[in-house]
């Protein structure tokens, strides 16, 4: 009879434990929603040769766009309102990637130099333009779940007990990577961004693609973030979404430009972070300066692994055969035209 008891109970711990993990990596995807959004948006705007560094500003700014629309349309109804703070914040991103484009692809200025004076100056207007609405409530995106889906073991709860933009996520990396990878205008994309003087012989207007990806990824960055202020960070502070930005730039060269290394990268720093939450709770004598900041420095970490010798070190230490598996799994090369300019004549 003893042994059943504690079988019992060993059952017991193994299906909180289970329900705990399920729930800690349900929480990670939901929240790692915005940062996929922008990341996705990033990823295609760099294969197409185009860097836009002006992600942490846009995403500032498109968020409060979007929640200040959304709060001001709120009689409209919540469907209204948050179709419109969406749209909105996706024009705003749109408007940022065209000044960018225009300062590169026409002007032939610095693609680098523009994006980071537009992430400043984003910022900064983000929160002088979102005064009036700091701290106060406002619409939001509903949660529903999917029915059969929900019903699924250990998946159920973990990927369909969300909301609609969680779903349309799971979408936006298939469709993305099968657009790039198994369709002719993504064959197109990849080539305007590794041999664009290749392309333009075959006849591909070169800047013309390259305007369309950018505002596309532009405006997809802005989706991003107002998906933060009328979903997973709901309303509006000042730098509201510091940081996010930065880490979704990170994240395209350590995802390898890839939509779904991009993706699981996404996942990984939204799991790191829901991580530090539950370290916070356990160890309440820590600073909690310390687990806000934890998730952005080991991304940092990874980061600098995998595109510096150190990883070439430490994968010379294993076999051969798990050596090449393991970097080809991780080392990634850039479009080889990122942001070289192209004098297309």
């Amino acid at each position: 009879m003893q042994i059943t008891i504690n079988s019992h109970i060993h059952i017991s711990s193994a299906i909180v434990e289970a329900t705990d993990l399920i729930a800690i990596l349900s929480v990670a995807i939901a929240t790692s929603t915005p940062l996929l959004l922008a990341a996705l948006g990033e990823t295609i705007t760099e294969r197409s040769g185009v860097i836009n560094l002006s992600a942490e500003g846009t995403i500032l700014l498109s968020a409060m766009t979007g929640f200040a629309i959304a709060k001001t349309t709120e009689s409209w109804g919540t469907v209204p309102s948050l179709l419109l703070g969406f749209s909105g914040a996706a024009m705003v991103g749109a408007a940022i990637a065209l000044i960018v484009a225009v300062g590169s692809l026409t002007m032939k200025q610095s693609q680098v130099a523009i994006g980071f004076v537009l992430s400043m100056l984003c910022a900064d207007l983000s929160s002088f333009l979102g005064n009036p609405f700091v701290r106060i409530s406002g619409p939001t995106v509903p949660s529903f779940t999917l029915p059969f889906l929900q019903d699924i073991p250990y998946l159920g709860p973990l990927l369909f007990q969300s909301d609609l933009l969680v779903y349309v996520s799971y979408l936006l990396i298939v469709a993305t990577w099968f657009f790039m990878y198994h369709t002719q205008p993504g064959l197109i994309l990849r080539a305007i961004g590794e041999q664009p003087t290749a392309a333009f012989v075959r006849g591909f207007n070169v800047i013309a693609h390259r305007y369309f990806y950018t505002l596309l990824g532009g405006a997809m960055i802005g989706i991003a973030g107002a998906a933060f202020s009328l979903d997973f960070k709901a309303g509006w502070s000042h730098r509201h979404t510091a940081g996010y930005g930065w880490i979704a730039l990170a994240i395209v060269i350590f995802g390898g430009w890839n939509p779904f290394r991009v993706a699981l990268s996404c996942y990984l720093f939204g799991i790191l972070q829901s991580l530090a939450s539950v370290a916070q709770s356990s160890m309440p004598n820590v600073p909690t300066q310390i687990f806000s900041v934890a998730p952005f420095i080991l991304m940092i970490i990874f980061l600098c692994i995998t595109t510096s010798n150190w990883l070439e070190y430490l994968l010379n230490r294993l076999p051969s055969g798990l050596k090449r598996a393991i970097s080809q799994s991780i080392r990634s090369t850039p479009p080889a035209a990122l942001g070289s300019p192209f004098l297309q004549e």
